[in-house]
């Protein structure tokens, strides 16, 4: 009969490895929880079945509606949330008298879709009270809206964001991107959020669809010895001039295609006009200043790849600062503070 083994208390080299692995263990856990660690798919499974078929219904109605525009509102919606204090809805949340709130920035003035969230969120509350949070709502908007158009949902989204308490007009200002940003700065502002180089040209493509107003571009029209920006194709600019007429510097009434010749369509268009000089925004002419980002710009014309590189930023994107588990709050209201 063999011996039984007695169990002796492992030495103190092991116990200080065990105790060096438990420790990476829960910091890991922790660090991830900042990077949407505690994200997962059908989060509401048990709390709200219906919570993602219910803001499915609600946007393919009122994208069905308005095919052209909506999309590229929701999606912008989604990309402005996440660049200002992570994925927790804060850009929805309304100014009161003592405090000028993310939506009333400078940057998010041409913000639409608020009242498809609202919907979305009235409904869910009279179905599941207090669960399903507004910050899953605009991601879950964004995907289902830009999928409209295939029929398929282009990326899944992972869920369980919590909202957030605090929304500030200067914290937009600070984090949102400029469309006259260079690419360093624009590097430097992605690379904050936990995004990289690949990050920021993919996301680029996200204008594709949607409209630039003029105010916002002028410049490039007419501050360079030149005349226009010499990156800027000429032609392309003359087309420009023409649409926003001679006082474009203050006209923010009239918009234009961020991707002409594609405008309504989510495809690789936007690259094939980056090529030819066709950005609209200088943000986007940055893009070929640097040879990393160039690099990558030939592959996403093709709309296969672009579609799948898309899918995987776009959620990398929304993993971006999420309040998870006893974080930030569920509001009742996606416009306001819970009482």
């Amino acid at each position: 009969m063999a011996r039984s083994r007695s169990l002796r208390p492992p030495p103190a080299a092991a116990l200080l490895v065990i105790h060096l692995v438990a420790l990476t263990v829960l910091l890991l856990a922790g660090a991830g929880g900042c990077h949407g660690a505690l994200l997962k798919a059908h989060f509401y499974r048990r709390s709200c079945p219906a919570a993602e078929a219910v803001v499915r219904d609600i946007v393919l109605a009122r994208v069905a509606a308005d095919p052209a525009a909506l999309p590229a509102k929701l999606l912008r919606l989604f990309f402005h949330d996440c660049f200002v204090r992570g994925c927790d809805a804060s850009v929805l949340i309304d100014s009161t008298s003592g405090s000028t709130a993310e939506k009333d920035a400078a940057p998010n003035g041409s913000l639409g879709g608020f009242d498809v969230i609202d919907t979305a969120k009235a409904v869910l509350e009279a179905v599941c009270p207090g669960t399903v949070s507004c910050a899953d709502i605009v991601a879950l908007a964004a995907r289902d809206a830009v999928s409209f158009q295939f029929g398929r949902d282009l990326w899944d989204v992972q869920l369980g964001r919590r909202d957030g308490v605090v929304s500030l007009a200067s914290e937009a200002l600070a984090n949102i991107p400029s469309p006259s940003a260079n690419f360093t700065t624009l590097e430097a502002n992605f690379a904050s959020k936990g995004l990289d180089v690949k990050d920021l040209v993919i996301l680029s493509g996200a204008h594709t669809i949607g409209v630039g107003h003029c105010n916002v571009f002028a410049a490039r029209l007419s501050n360079f010895a030149a005349g226009a920006d010499p990156t800027l194709n000429a032609a392309y600019a003359a087309q420009l001039r023409a649409q926003c007429g001679p006082s474009a510097s203050s006209n923010n009434a009239t918009a234009v295609p961020m991707d002409p010749g594609s405008a309504a369509r989510f495809d690789a268009h936007y690259y094939v006009n980056l090529k030819l000089g066709r950005g609209l925004f200088a943000s986007d002419a940055a893009l070929l200043t640097d040879r990393r980002a160039a690099g990558m710009i030939h592959r996403l014309t093709r709309q296969g790849y672009f579609l799948e590189e898309f899918k995987n930023a776009v959620r990398k994107m929304g993993r971006v600062g999420v309040l998870t588990g006893g974080q930030g709050d569920i509001r009742r209201n996606c416009r306001a503070l819970n009482n």
